[in-house]
C-alpha cells in the first residue's frame, strides 16, 4: 500500500465471522411466524451482508408493513439463539492480534444491529480487539454501509486517506467509495467472485493469511 494506513474497518457477516446457521434458521422462524414457505434455503445466503429488511422485501415482496413483522420475528430468535449459532473464521483472532501489535486502530462496522453485533464479537472474546463496534440502529435506521463508515469515520475523527474498508459484498466496496476510503474484498465470505469484481475493490485476497500479508510491511 503507497499511503500509510492507520485504521482498519471490518465488515462483520462473511469476513470476521460465518453467521449463516443463525441467519438462515431466524429467516425460517420469521417465515413461518409469517405462513411464509421457503423451499429453497440454499439461497437464503443471500440475506448474508446487506440490510435485513430490504432483504425481505426483495425476496418476498413484502409491504413495508409486513417487512417490519419479518424483521421483528427474526428478531424474536436471533437476539436469544440466532447470534451464537455462528462461528469465527480460521486465522481471525491471530489476524486482529498481529494488526494491534502494528499499533492498528481497528473498528467494525457492519449493517447488524450495534447491540447484536457487540453481543457477538464478546462472545468470542473478539471485542478486545476494536477501538469502536458501529452497526445498524434497532429501528432500521443507518443500515446502508456508506452511512455506517461514515459513522465512524464522523465519530473516531478518521482520515479516509489513511483508512480502509475490508469485506466480503459489494455493499462494503461500495460504502468505501462513497466515503473516499480504499476498500480489501476477501472472497472467503458470501459474495460471489462476480459481484466482488463488478465493484473493483483496491485489493482482493482469500484468506486471513493473505490479508495479513497486505499489513506486513
Amino acid at each position: 500500500m503507497h499511503t500509510k494506513i492507520h485504521n482498519i474497518l471490518f465488515d462483520l457477516d462473511g469476513t470476521l465471522t460465518d453467521p449463516k446457521e443463525g441467519i438462515v434458521n431466524s429467516i425460517l422462524y420469521a417465515l413461518e411466524k409469517l405462513g411464509i414457505q421457503e423451499n429453497h434455503i440454499n439461497e437464503l445466503d443471500t440475506f448474508i451482508g446487506p440490510p435485513l429488511r430490504g432483504s425481505f422485501i426483495a425476496r418476498y415482496n413484502l409491504s413495508d408493513n409486513l417487512a417490519d413483522k419479518a424483521v421483528t420475528f427474526y428478531r424474536e430468535y436471533f437476539s436469544e439463539k440466532g447470534l451464537y449459532e455462528n462461528q469465527v473464521y480460521p486465522g481471525v483472532a491471530e489476524l486482529l492480534e498481529f494488526l494491534v501489535s502494528r499499533k492498528y486502530q481497528l473498528f467494525v462496522a457492519t449493517s447488524k444491529p450495534t447491540v447484536y453485533s457487540d453481543k457477538i464479537l464478546r462472545h468470542f472474546n473478539l471485542h478486545k480487539y476494536f477501538t469502536g463496534i458501529v452497526g445498524s440502529n434497532l429501528d432500521n435506521t443507518r443500515t446502508d454501509k456508506s452511512e455506517v463508515i461514515a459513522h465512524v469515520v464522523s465519530t473516531y475523527s478518521l482520515q479516509p486517506v489513511n483508512s480502509i474498508m475490508v469485506g466480503d459484498r459489494k455493499h462494503d466496496i461500495i460504502g468505501a467509495k462513497n466515503n473516499s476510503m480504499r476498500s480489501i474484498a476477501v472472497t472467503y465470505g458470501y459474495g460471489s467472485l462476480e459481484e466482488i469484481l463488478s465493484e473493483n475493490p483496491d485489493f482482493i485476497v482469500n484468506c486471513c493469511i493473505e490479508l495479513k500479508s497486505l499489513f506486513l510491511n
